[in-house]
């Protein structure tokens, strides 16, 4: 073990330097929040996979595989048709906005006051997202380490935290990148082809597994309906998701890098279900499903590779983990904190700008760490937060983008009515349940569109200023915040 041991100590020390490089570009808000708004295809596409590819799509993923064949897919997959339906019909719409989150959107959209609730909403999405995949560290570090869970989730988190601190997204994306070349080779290129030539080959798997394994409906239609509910509809709206979206160059960027990114996502679904099924031969009587990847990791692949398998699952729970960190720190300064103190910044204050959100960053990490150290079900901590997303915030931000009809006061009954609902629902059917999301989806569309039509429209000034951001002018950037020229 002592060579992994190698591997995955120079992965964690290049994390830190990118960090402390990225600090060198990252000397205004723009370049601070969302890397310039200046990545090109490349950089844009790979930084999009990673956030999009968790411990819950790698570890998750090979666990779903393990437990119900090829059809364990869909988790993953309904992910990336997510990445390609906003990659196909909004990117573009959302990179000319030119803001910073998407309770601005909404503000931009109806004419102020649905932003502070909106954030709230979004707050708790995306720190809960932050908690689920800290707590993955638990499990890999124990892996490599032996650690007490505690400590792995201290020392995993820090390392995020630090890097992220430093020099916002423009270290993320960076180390992102590299992530998302680690799990590339890590993952595709190789533990699943010798995942897959251990089990005996597909034939092999065909022999030694019920034919449901390989249904690509066998996980069944309610789950995979559910999937596309929480998780294709999530990507639509998520403030992690569109954070990235906001650091394109151009709407082609956008479009392309995107829908690259997203096709990538298919592929590595199936990967990790392929992955899973052949760890069902090798091991079938695990304690638990999600102990596939590590299982099989661990026992089956040789000294060096082992130790770069392992670097690329802690690059899956690094990058998502790094993504909703910021996206927290960016909603819980710009739309919840700035909007309760009443304050707004000069422009010209860039440095102060950039002090002020690495520092939420910080207080951020911080109680990331500590919750996922008191919350133990990665699962329903996730459900919660996708459950919340969905139920209190589609309705308002797709009804903002597509009819025009709807008003401020729509938005907020949405958001209000959805959430209430869904945490209620939670409450009466249980946290995995699938009625939450159904019903909270439903009452928060009811409210959105009976409220719209009950109130007056919005005034046409905010329409017509909408429609001037949504086609790329009356951008304020474009004059208190020169964007450099790329390098």
């Amino acid at each position: 073990m002592a060579v992994d041991y190698v591997v995955i100590a120079v992965y964690l020390a290049g994390m830190l330097a990118m960090g402390w490089w990225g600090m060198r570009r990252a000397r205004s808000k723009s370049e601070f929040l969302v890397a310039g708004r200046r990545l090109g295809p490349a950089l844009y596409s790979g930084t999009m996979a990673a956030i999009v590819l968790g411990g819950a799509s790698t570890i998750g993923g090979v666990g779903l595989g393990y437990q119900y064949g090829l059809s364990g897919a869909w988790m993953v997959f309904t992910i990336g048709l997510g990445l390609l339906a906003l990659s196909v019909f909004f990117s573009a719409r959302i990179a000319r906005l030119k803001v910073y989150t998407v309770s601005e959107m909404l503000d931009l959209r109806y004419g102020g006051r649905a932003g502070l609730i909106s954030g709230v909403v979004m707050w708790a999405y995306t720190l809960m997202l932050a908690v689920t995949s800290t707590i993955a560290y638990a499990t890999i570090f124990d892996v490599l380490f032996d650690v007490d869970r505690t400590l792995a989730i201290v020392l995993g988190g820090s390392i995020v935290v630090a890097y992220s601190t430093l020099g916002g997204m423009w270290s993320i994306t960076l180390t992102d990148m590299v992530q998302f070349v680690v799990k590339t080779i890590g993952v595709l290129l190789l533990l699943l082809p010798i995942a897959v030539v251990k089990a005996g080959g597909f034939s092999g798997m065909k022999a030694e597994l019920p034919t449901s394994y390989f249904d690509p409906l066998g996980i069944g239609g309610e789950t995979i309906f559910t999937y596309v509910l929480i998780y294709t509809f999530g990507m639509l709206i998520g403030q992690d998701i569109w954070q990235r979206v906001f650091t394109a160059r151009s709407d082609r960027t956008a479009r392309w890098g995107g829908t690259v990114a997203g096709t990538y996502c298919l592929v590595y679904a199936l990967a990790g279900a392929v992955i899973g099924t052949a760890a069902k031969v090798l091991y079938p009587k695990l304690g638990s499903p999600d102990d596939a990847f590590a299982t099989i990791v661990k026992d089956e692949l040789p000294v060096g590779v082992r130790g770069l398998v392992l670097a690329a699952a802690l690059a899956a729970v690094m990058s998502t983990s790094s993504g909703a960190l910021i996206a927290c720190a960016t909603v819980a300064n710009n739309d919840i904190w700035s909007r309760l103190r009443g304050i707004v910044r000069p422009s010209a204050q860039e440095h102060d700008e950039v002090r002020g959100n690495r520092a939420f960053i910080l207080l951020m990490g911080v109680a990331v760490i500590g919750t996922a150290i008191a919350l133990n079900n990665v699962v329903e901590a996730l459900t919660v937060a996708y459950n919340l997303l969905v139920g209190g915030l589609l309705v308002p931000i797709l009804g903002g983008l597509l009819w025009r009809r709807g008003t401020v006061q729509g938005a907020l009954a949405a958001v209000v009515v959805g959430g209430v609902a869904v945490i209620g629902l939670m409450a009466a059917y249980g946290i995995l349940a699938n009625e939450p999301v159904y019903y909270g989806l439903l009452a928060s569309l009811a409210a959105y569109a009976a409220v719209s039509l009950a109130t007056r429209p919005t005034d046409e000034a905010v329409l017509t200023a909408w429609r001037e951001r949504l086609a790329g002018r009356g951008n304020p950037e474009l004059v208190s915040e020169p964007v450099p020229a790329p390098r």
